[in-house]
């Protein structure tokens, strides 16, 4: 039986988002503008059906599939909004499921350091494959779960302020996401992602 963990549609990917896929991604890669879909599943081998699925059905091209033991997750994506929800329709009705079904999201982590040291900034850099966060920056850190929320949560605060996206890891235990810039540009894109997260309706992970 397969669980549907994150089903999210993106309207329009950020640039900085889009680039960050671009960069980081082994597939199809998007460009700014794009509609784009999210699907997080258990169990992770799982995911090999639901990208076929997809492809079979519409003309979307994924850039992100991850396959882990526990949790699986694609991204597809395409310059027509109907292709990607097609994608999304049809995904569902091969797993006998809707999008009532998936998994509400919980903010697990939510902090803001404010006024960044240059020591910090640095260990951030290194272990970041996005933009750099400078010595003085804010910094804004989410943790979700499930995972695949976090890509949302990322586009959504990006749209909303002039920050910075430093990391995202949106598979796995737990989805991460790390975003920098002055204050008040942090303290809107940390409001508009916990917004995000809470626009999200499902069902109740029973598994936790």
């Amino acid at each position: 039986m397969v669980t549907l963990r994150t089903f999210t549609f993106l309207d329009s990917l950020q640039p900085q988002l889009a680039s960050f896929i671009g960069k980081t991604a082994k597939g199809f890669l998007p460009v700014p503008g794009q509609a784009s879909l999210w699907v997080e599943i258990a169990p992770g081998i799982a995911i090999n059906r639901v990208t076929d699925i997809a492809l079979k059905a519409t003309r979307v091209a994924p850039a992100v599939q991850v396959v882990e033991r526990a949790y699986g997750l694609l991204e597809v994506h395409d310059d027509d909004k109907g292709q990607v929800r097609d994608a999304g329709h049809a995904i569902l009705s091969a797993l006998e499921v809707t999008e009532d079904d998936r998994i509400a999201p919980e903010v697990m982590t939510h902090q803001i350091i404010r006024a960044v040291e240059p020591y910090q900034a640095q260990i951030i850099n290194r272990n970041s494959a996005g933009m750099m966060i400078l010595p003085g920056q804010s910094l804004f850190i989410l943790e979700t779960r499930p995972a695949g929320y976090v890509a949302f949560a990322a586009n959504e605060a990006e749209k909303a302020a002039r920050v910075f996206l430093v990391d995202i890891r949106p598979y796995g235990a737990f989805g991460r996401l790390y975003m920098s810039g002055p204050e008040a540009e942090i303290d809107a894109a940390a409001e508009a992602a916990e917004a995000a997260i809470r626009s999200i309706t499902g069902k109740k992970d029973v598994q936790h």
